[in-house]
């Protein structure tokens, strides 16, 4: 995994690098602690290194893309994108992405550790289309704002991000650069996406963080997402998991069309409800393995797909997602995750103060 010149930047000024989504990135800048309470409480800016970008260009596009995933991209005008699962035939996930409209081209976002993957299987069906995916991840970086404070703090920083409405995306300048800026497109994580020239990199970072933008490491980031409960492809979304089952309702659309998998969708659709679903635990001690059983009435009823140990402004706690049976789903229910008493709770999960 190479670093890139953003990533170097920030590892001169103390970033500790390491591993992220398939990519060298900030793990964190020292205090992960202080950097995690920037991301609940006021803003913070990050480095996306991690995002892979491929782009779909000729004249099918838009059609075959349509029946690829399962969200609405026919109807999708310029300026404008989805999050959608990619599903096999049996209607399990193979992948996850953001596809937006760009006009005359449809560039898709995901994680880098997904993206040979999700070219494979693009290569897969593209037989007599008129499609042609390119990967340009390393033509186009990424930096990431997010926190309750980040519309504020860029419209200091010159960058007007706040009519923006999930999944969209606009052209704009800063500090004489070019860049697009992007509204997250799951809505559980309100947060903005920066896409840029790589050799833009200092002075996009440098606006955002002049507006009074903390910046953050992975390591944040990761616990942000958790307890945001939003799950995350190949840790709490795995092959073998169904859409429904995610609770992520936004990545379906039922009006679109043909896909692959949506059989599978709709006869869960029409049956109303799925036997099990994301879950949100607290857990009573250390963060239980992947893969720990979830037990109630003295039956295997789910499994953790990851723990960590959140510091909260308010004490540290552990909080685990994973998959739950409904009938034992109920938030405030009691049940044992391996030796360890645990409680379900809400997504996304709050501070106790």
């Amino acid at each position: 995994m190479s670093v890139t010149g953003i990533q170097e930047k920030l590892a001169a000024a103390g970033a500790r690098l390491g591993s992220y989504r398939g990519a060298q990135t900030p793990a964190s800048f020292g205090n992960t602690a202080a950097e995690f309470r920037a991301l609940l409480e006021s803003c913070a800016i990050f480095d996306m290194g991690w995002q892979a970008k491929l782009v779909l260009s000729g004249e099918d596009r838009v059609r075959w893309l349509n029946g690829m995933v399962t969200n609405n991209i026919r109807d999708l005008v310029p300026g404008r994108g989805v999050y959608s699962f990619l599903l096999n035939a049996q209607g399990h996930i193979q992948g996850d992405i953001v596809a937006y409209n760009r006009g005359d081209h449809l560039l898709i976002t995901t994680d880098c550790e997904q993206s040979p993957r999700i070219t494979a299987i693009f290569d897969r069906y593209i037989i007599m289309d008129d499609v042609e995916v390119a990967d340009i991840t390393d033509k186009l970086a990424t930096i990431g704002v997010a926190g309750p404070k980040a519309r504020e703090v860029l419209s200091t920083a010159g960058v007007e991000a706040f009519q923006l409405e999930p999944g969209q995306v606009i052209d704009t300048v800063a500090r004489d650069a070019g860049i697009s800026v992007a509204r997250g497109a799951q809505p559980a994580i309100d947060g903005y996406e920066i896409w840029f020239s790589p050799q833009n990199a200092d002075r996009v970072w440098d606006a955002v963080q002049s507006g009074g933008a903390q910046q953050v490491g992975s390591d944040a980031v990761e616990l942000y997402r958790i307890v945001k409960g939003v799950p995350r492809f190949g840790v709490d979304l795995r092959e073998r998991d169904l859409p429904q089952e995610t609770g992520q309702v936004y990545a379906l659309n039922f009006a679109k069309g043909c896909y692959i998998g949506q059989e599978i969708v709709e006869r869960i659709r029409a049956r109303g409800n799925v036997h099990r679903t994301l879950t949100g635990f607290e857990v009573d001690g250390d963060p239980p393995p992947p893969g720990t059983k979830v037990r109630a009435n003295e039956k295997d009823v789910g499994e953790i797909t990851n723990a960590v140990r959140v510091p909260f402004p308010s004490g540290e706690r552990t909080l685990a997602l994973g998959y739950l049976r409904r009938e034992v789903a109920a938030p405030g229910t009691t049940v044992q995750v391996g030796n360890q008493s645990a409680t379900v709770a809400t997504l996304p999960f709050r501070d106790e103060r």
